[in-house]
């Protein structure tokens, strides 16, 4: 894999890193779930250089995550606002973040806690499986080749079914 063409490889998970996979892409995707969304904001947030900051905005742009709106004529300024595709890495920064709230505070405990609008009630994110809402454990899901897989990957996921099912006494 080379790292600056992830966003064309056929994995899910390299080409989601080919976008959002660096610290100062994250960093700004919180910001963007905090309600942050002008170029200042964001630079006061993460003490992030200008340079810096423009580059990784350019990209959530460009990868249709953001949408740049202007705010402001003279002179002319933008904000950044998540779009539908932004969105819906949501669940992934809120898994992050409970990764971060279970395995890395100190003793001052959460630095946020998540309140719930409809029922009001602080919670911890939890994934669950979209066919019968129960819970989804590492250990309970099995994959299957699918139809963007390449032929060595399809090979490699069935022979690693059929070893696992040996070992369980599954047929």
């Amino acid at each position: 894999m080379k790292w600056d063409a992830l966003e064309e490889e056929p994995c899910s998970v390299a080409r989601t890193i080919g976008v959002i996979g660096d610290r100062w892409t994250l960093l700004i995707l919180r910001e963007c779930f905090l309600r942050t969304r002008r170029f200042e904001g964001f630079q006061s947030a993460l003490g992030i250089t200008r340079h810096l900051l423009a580059e990784r905005l350019k990209k959530l742009v460009r990868t249709g995550i953001l949408r740049r709106v202007p705010y402001q004529e003279s002179p002319k300024r933008h904000e950044y606002i998540l779009t539908q595709k932004g969105l819906d890495l949501y669940p992934i920064m809120m898994a992050i973040v409970h990764w971060g709230d279970t395995h890395m505070v100190d003793e001052r405990g959460r630095p946020l806690l998540h309140e719930h609008k409809k029922c009001g009630k602080l919670f911890d994110p939890v994934m669950v499986c979209s066919e019968c809402g129960e819970p989804l454990m590492a250990k309970e899901v099995v994959t299957h080749p699918g139809p963007g897989a390449r032929p060595s990957v399809a090979k490699r996921t069935t022979e690693r079914n059929a070893k696992a099912a040996s070992r369980t006494g599954a047929a």
